[in-house]
């Protein structure tokens, strides 16, 4: 049986809080050391051979919902996270994406994402993709409802391209913390992908794990519905 071959990763990154609670810290906390494992797994995606899309979920529309002083934390952890890591997108040739209504977001981190995807446009290794401010029934909705504006037929090849998202579909979808759901991510994008679920908390997860995980994935049998 042929390898399948690794293009679009999309992970989504649990338990920052759990990982804090457990070693008696805030959650803010785990938020912060979560924030170190998106470096690590960046870097093993840009040097990786086939790796092209990486599209982490980082703040969902339903987050809004957390503590006001935890979302504000993240607003701020994020700014500063960004503005750090330009060093690291250019290190290892990434160019970073958003997906999402970061309208929602102030005005000083708009700025900001907007400067870090302009200065890393040019990078080619790898695409890291931040879910910010991300509903998929949010982002579907929305795509119909600009079709259905245009009185323009809704197929699935326009709507997929009139999604916030127009990159490949994703190859292997990996959630960590042990939770079994995909928590309204990408759901037109992850039709036919693999899945993969770990215990490990995202501030524990490494490029060794995940790359256990993509030797799972090679040896799979991906059928598309057929036999």
């Amino acid at each position: 049986m042929e390898k399948n071959r690794l293009q679009h990763l999309a992970i989504i990154m649990d338990g920052n809080g759990r990982w804090a609670k457990e070693r008696g810290y805030i959650r803010t906390k785990g938020h912060e050391k979560g924030a170190d494992t998106i470096r690590e797994i960046t870097k093993y995606c840009a040097e990786h051979k086939t790796i092209e899309t990486v599209t982490l979920y980082a703040f969902s529309t339903e987050n809004w919902k957390r503590p006001k002083y935890e979302v504000d934390f993240l607003m701020k952890l994020l700014d500063r996270w960004l503005k750090k890591e330009l060093t690291t997108y250019h290190k290892f040739g990434a160019k970073f994406e958003t997906v999402g209504n970061i309208e929602g977001f102030s005005p000083k981190l708009q700025e900001t994402i907007a400067s870090i995807k302009e200065q890393t446009a040019h990078h080619t290794n790898v695409t890291q993709i931040l879910a910010l401010n991300y509903g998929s029934r949010e982002e579907i909705a929305k795509a119909a409802t600009q079709l259905a504006k245009r009185d323009e037929e809704i197929t699935e090849e326009s709507l997929g391209a009139e999604l916030n998202t127009p990159y490949t579909d994703i190859d292997l979808m990996v959630r960590t913390s042990g939770e079994h759901r995909l928590s309204n991510f990408l759901l037109w994008q992850l039709s036919y992908s693999e899945f993969f679920f770990t215990k490990t908390l995202w501030p524990d997860f490494t490029a060794e794990e995940l790359e256990t995980i993509i030797e799972d994935y090679i040896h799979r049998n991906r059928r598309f519905g057929g036999v």
